[in-house]
């Protein structure tokens, strides 16, 4: 029998702290950067975002996402074959992000790794999830993508320190026998990894080269509009849909100017695109599965529906993953 891996459960977690564009621009302008709320919002649709706090780390806010996506299934952690977390923003060097969620949540019969593609993690971590659950080796996952990238941040910039946010968000996995995951297109392009890049790192225990996060915004603007609308035609066209049976777009949750020109693309209405970077801002890995459970909290995702997922990031990569609620 054909094995298939359906999505049984969402979860999300925001850290406490809510900054508005009012509360940050004061703040930049302390630093001599000059910005506003107006400014910030008609350019990027951001209205707040969430910052973690000390004891707010990647792994807590990933755990606190998985336990109620857990809880959404009615799966207990033992039950949990599979862990892979997408982030950028790692607690530590090593062990993986996906190691400390399993000890947090003692998820004891888990194996645990990370993935790394920036803004397009969870669609990566997604697309591999449901490999492993299809080639029989894996009962079920927990798909996690969870970021704190206010640490990255240089508050001068403002570019770029207006647009991030922090906060986790994730989905359980599980063998099926009906599809659930259509289909998965991943792709890349490391000619473009200048666009939008961390690029320092430690070396004998000091920082070397730029720590801060860089991003040329008109190219990643260009960039992140062509291909995610040329891989949500080819993801469905590979499940054998149309795009008017696609039910809900849940696009990563960069700019809300992205997100609208992939919406008209598709010719799909703005009912059916799902909007949350006015609250959350740029999550990076988490956006995809903060945007999905919100939608599925507020029930307007609900079972049976064609939802699209999309992320694109640095590296420079992108993808989508159609499935079926």
């Amino acid at each position: 029998m054909t094995q298939y891996s359906s999505i049984l459960g969402t979860g999300s977690c925001l850290p406490e702290r809510v900054v508005s564009n009012d509360e940050l621009v004061k703040f930049l302008e302390k630093r001599g950067v000059e910005s506003s709320a107006e400014w910030i919002e008609s350019r990027t649709g951001i209205q707040q975002r969430h910052f973690a706090g000390p004891l707010e780390s990647t792994a807590f806010l990933a755990a606190q996402a998985a336990s109620k996506a857990l809880e959404s299934a009615g799966v207990i952690p033992n039950e949990v074959t599979l862990i892979v977390v997408a982030t950028s923003t790692s607690d530590q060097i090593f062990p993986s992000t996906a190691c400390a969620v399993q000890s947090i949540l003692q998820a004891k019969n888990a194996a645990a790794f990370d993935v790394q593609a920036v803004c397009s993690g969870f669609v990566y971590a997604m697309t591999i999830a449901d490999s492993m659950i299809r080639s029989g080796q894996f009962k079920n996952a927990l798909v996690i993508g969870s970021e704190v990238f206010s640490r990255l941040m240089d508050w001068d910039d403002r570019g770029t320190c207006v647009l991030f946010g922090d906060g986790a968000g994730a989905v359980f996995m599980s063998a099926s026998s009906e599809p659930g995951v259509l289909a998965c297109e991943l792709q890349a392009d490391g000619d473009q990894s200048c666009i939008l890049n961390t690029p320092g790192r430690i070396e004998n225990g000091a920082i070397v080269g730029d720590p801060f996060l860089r991003m040329d915004g008109q190219a990643v603007f260009k960039q992140a509009v062509a291909v995610l609308g040329s891989s949500a035609l080819q993801v469905i066209q590979k499940a054998g849909i149309t795009a008017d049976q696609v039910d809900f777009l849940v696009p990563h949750q960069a700019n809300v100017r992205i997100l609208q020109a992939v919406a008209k693309r598709l010719k799909l209405s703005e009912e059916k695109t799902i909007v949350t970077v006015n609250q959350h801002g740029n999550t990076s890995a988490a956006s995809v599965p903060l945007a999905l459970d919100y939608a599925v909290r507020q029930n307007r995702i609900k079972k049976g529906h064609t939802v699209l997922l999309q992320g694109v990031g640095g590296g420079f990569t992108w993808g989508s993953v159609l499935v079926r609620m």
